[in-house]
């Protein structure tokens, strides 16, 4: 027993081994050159360790590690980077040290090259041709979606039943009878600024009264339509790709397709439906208000009575026009929502990956309604319709 009334260890007076450092041996023998390694191989007891082992050159058939008493990450690394340069085996390797060594086998890839810098204009092009690999999947993207729309509503038409009537008259009040208001304010002043400077233009040559004829088929044929369609695709279409692409991140679109419901059919043709049949009727709307602000402008500034207004309306603007504007809205209507739902639906990763897609909807649907807008104008002029 111990002063202090502990059991005494007998082991205490042994002298206790001290832990080896890390050795180096080389030797030749009948399977080639071989490096016996030896000690503890952590960081602490390398030593020049690091140093000797850079400067073995040659190949070395094997690495003998049954003398490593024990090795951490910076040994197992070592040991690696000898193996990897020499070709050589690692052999005496325990358990523990092979696991680790084959851990830093797998961490040890070579580092990406940082990317070449070009110059400028080397760079705008580079950013050209990625712009326009972008463009073309998009286009080949959007192709496929209007395939796939069309299939669907052809599998609506043959089973009625499957039509979700409730979400097509929600869809119609959202994308409908929310948007009258700021529709029919920007009409209205959409009128009146033709209205405007139209008159300042045919004040110059005494034909004031021909602003009635510039209201009147401008807005009817052309600027009531497309103001309106672009105003639906900022305002829906952009509702449409926030929507379905949170739903589509929130992985509530693949529940739906496990429960065996059609996103298809529950949420892209509601939406499409809606936007098609709205968009004539929000045209015309347009086209009326539009008219109004026009004639209030005539009637204050011109002193072209509302009565003489309008006759002058019939007298010049012909019934195509309205059958123009009219043609073209459901074709923008469509547009407006494969764009949105489209984009919605290809929503992966984050929560940013939404805000980028509902900007792609907006961008995309705008441009599409113009170039559409310019096919539509050579067309009707094409069979007289001008």
């Amino acid at each position: 027993m111990s002063q202090f009334g502990l059991p005494r260890n007998p082991n205490w007076n042994s002298v206790q081994p001290m832990t080896q450092p890390a050795e180096l041996l080389e030797r030749d023998d009948a399977q080639g050159r071989t490096v016996v390694l030896s000690g503890n191989f952590s960081l602490a007891y390398l030593g020049d360790l690091p140093r000797r082992i850079d400067s073995i050159h040659g190949e070395i058939a094997r690495i003998d590690l049954e003398g490593v008493e024990h090795i951490d990450t910076i040994g197992a690394w070592l040991v690696h980077r000898l193996a990897d340069r020499t070709q050589a085996q690692v052999v005496g390797a325990d358990e523990g040290a092979r696991r680790l060594l084959d851990v830093v086998a797998r961490n040890d890839r070579p580092q990406e090259a940082p990317p070449r810098q070009l110059n400028p204009a080397l760079r705008i092009l580079d950013q050209m041709g990625a712009g326009t690999k972008t463009t073309g999947k998009t286009m080949v993207g959007l192709l496929g979606f209007l395939g796939a729309t069309v299939m669907a509503l052809g599998h609506l038409v043959r089973h009625p039943g499957r039509i979700r009537w409730n979400a097509i008259v929600q869809r119609l009040e959202v994308v409908g009878v929310s948007a009258l208001p700021i529709i029919g304010l920007m009409s209205f002043l959409v009128g009146i600024v033709i209205a405007q400077q139209g008159s300042i233009q045919l004040e110059q040559f005494g034909m004031e009264v021909l602003t009635v004829n510039l209201v009147g088929r401008l807005t009817f044929r052309e600027l009531g339509v497309l103001m309106t369609a672009i105003m639906v695709a900022g305002r829906s279409g952009s509702a449409f790709a926030a929507q379905i692409g949170t739903m589509q991140l929130n992985e509530e679109v693949d529940a739906m397709r496990t429960i065996g419901v059609q996103p298809m059919e529950a949420l892209v043709m509601p939406r499409i439906l809606a936007a098609v049949i709205m968009m004539p009727l929000l045209g015309f709307y347009a086209s009326i208000i539009a008219i109004i602000g026009g004639g209030f402008l005539c009637a204050v500034s011109l002193d072209i009575p509302p009565v003489t207004f309008v006759q002058r309306l019939r007298e010049v603007v012909p019934i195509t026009d309205l059958y123009v504007g009219l043609v073209k809205a459901p074709v923008f209507g469509l547009i407006i929502g494969i764009a949105g739902c489209f984009q919605g639906l290809q929503v992966r990763g984050n929560a940013e990956e939404v805000g980028l897609r509902t900007t792609s909807a907006v961008v995309q649907a705008i441009f599409l309604v113009i170039v559409l807008d310019a096919i539509f104008a050579v067309l009707f002029t094409w069979i007289g319709w001008t």
